[in-house]
């Protein structure tokens, strides 16, 4: 969900984490499932409200 903050597409976020683009759009549709969320943008607020990830932090892999 950080990666998907960050403004990556699932494909990018694929490559990052060298899993298949299938894995990735699994994994964010369960996490908007699990969190009640309407869509993408709403798990990126989430991200940003539990702290997951802040502003202008980008993804620096640490």
């Amino acid at each position: 969900m950080a990666l998907v903050a960050t403004g990556m597409s699932n494909e990018e976020i694929a490559a990052h984490l060298v899993i298949s683009h299938t894995t990735v759009k699994t994994h964010v549709s369960r996490s908007i499932t699990k969190l009640g969320a309407r869509d993408r943008a709403q798990l990126v607020v989430f991200a940003y409200e539990s702290g997951l990830a802040t502003p202008g932090a980008g993804w620096g892999g640490s």
